[in-house]
């Protein structure tokens, strides 16, 4: 493959230093069809196994493997359905544009192990199928929980489809000193514990949903702070690092929590990070991750403004004591930020109490220095708008060594004819460390 070499200056934020040039080379994937299916409209979807919503490198492991996981499986928004699928959203939906299609509802979340080589190919060496004790097979359709906010789910004949107490929406992925692996999911929003094998061991929900969680396949506990279950819909935990030694995991939500309404996420820039024991469960650390203007994300405002809630952050790495890279987007444009937890203020813990107001999500740039706050020190290493070849929606990121990353791309199982990708970015200067 043709590698694209680099000799840009980047536009930094404050706080940044000037970032490594980098050259970027595509990983040529192997296929993973998964099939076709046709909705009664006469529109066909040909699928692929969506596999880069998280990447992680073990340091253990040989040179060039990498583990990453699907999402919750080929899923359709139901506003706008009729595109892709002839049919309407009265027909597929029941008339609820927040809901989801499952045009394959039987769908097993999968991790995978991906050895990469010197010549940029790649394959899938093991497919770890995630289960319950049982056996059961866990998928991604959505639970239902009195007072919690989740998405119906319909399939393609328009059917609502049963709630599955044990759903994840799967889209962050850690694999720990013993070998199994820490799994970060949107609905609950959840820390899942997973076996080597696949098996989920144990759910940590934010506190207070444990008991509407319950069940007998797997164990549920409530450690999380209660203030996670004000996350907006779909936008929950989407980033998990975890130190070498597996004794600290590092969570960053996706966007600002609905705190105290869903204007607040709309609105706010302020997302919140934790560090936590991992043996005990303690918060040893809530920080604030202040978010770029979306106006700096120039792929994505071609056609249009963007709006704060557009931005998310999608992957997040281990770089060194309290030392991450954070992957800021939209949609065609990807930040990779260095964080530094040094420097950032801790939060008091009034703020994790819902009824503290206003609320850290409703503070703007100015109050939170008012309060004594210091976000997080974010240094920019690559803006995509500065290279080419990188994809669009990029979310998964594995770091392979103090010049290297690999970045997977989220190819939403194929449904709107994008393939998987994987790029290998090498920068000139040790920076990922």
């Amino acid at each position: 493959m043709r590698a694209i070499l680099l000799s840009t200056v980047f536009v930094l934020s404050a706080s940044a230093a000037m970032a490594a040039d980098a050259a970027v080379t595509e990983i040529q994937l192997p296929d993973m069809p998964m099939g076709q299916v046709t909705y009664p409209g006469g529109k066909t979807l040909t699928l692929n196994r969506g596999i880069g919503s998280a990447a992680f490198r073990d340091p253990k492991d040989p040179a060039g493997v990498v583990w990453t996981v699907t999402d919750r499986g080929p899923n359709l928004d139901c506003d706008g359905i009729e595109e892709l699928t002839g049919l309407g959203i009265d027909t597929l939906c029941a008339g609820d544009d927040k809901a989801k299609n499952f045009p394959q509802p039987d769908f097993t979340i999968t991790i995978q192990k991906i050895e990469t080589g010197a010549d940029n190919t790649a394959k899938v060496t093991e497919t770890i199928s995630l289960k319950t004790a049982s056996g059961k097979p866990v998928g991604g359709l959505p639970f239902s929980a009195e007072g919690f906010k989740t998405e119906a789910a319909y399939d393609v004949n328009g059917k609502l489809l049963p709630v599955d107490v044990n759903g994840f929406d799967t889209e962050t992925l850690a694999r720990l000193p013993d070998g199994s692996f820490l799994i970060g999911e949107e609905y609950g929003p959840s820390l899942v514990e997973v076996a080597a094998d696949g098996t989920v061991t144990k759910r940590h929900v934010p506190a207070g949903l444990e008991t509407a969680l319950k069940n007998d396949e797997v164990e549920v506990v409530g450690t999380l702070p209660a203030i996670m279950a004000k996350r907006y819909l779909n936008r929950g935990i989407e980033n998990v690092a975890v130190s070498p030694d597996g004794a600290t995991i590092y969570v960053l939500m996706q966007s600002p929590l609905a705190n105290p309404d869903s204007d607040a996420y709309k609105k706010s820039a302020n997302t919140r990070l934790w560090k936590i024991d991992r043996a005990s469960g303690k918060v040893l650390g809530e920080y604030v991750y202040v978010m770029d203007d979306p106006t700096s994300f120039r792929a994505d405002n071609k056609k249009e403004p963007q709006k704060q809630n557009a931005v998310r952050m999608s992957e997040m790495v281990f770089l060194g004591n309290d030392k991450l890279l954070v992957l800021e987007r939209i949609g065609k444009t990807s930040k990779f930020y260095a964080v530094d937890l040094a420097s950032a203020t801790p939060l008091d813990a009034s703020f994790d109490d819902s009824a503290t107001a206003p609320s850290l999500e409703q503070l703007s740039a100015a109050e939170l220095g008012a309060k004594g706050i210091k976000p997080l020190a974010k240094t920019l290493l690559l803006d995509s708008d500065d290279v080419e070849g990188l994809p669009k929606k990029v979310e998964g990121v594995a770091v392979m060594g103090p010049n290297e990353m690999i970045v997977f791309n989220d190819s939403d199982f194929g449904i709107e004819g994008d393939g998987n990708k994987a790029l290998r970015v090498t920068f000139k200067e040790p920076v990922l460390q």
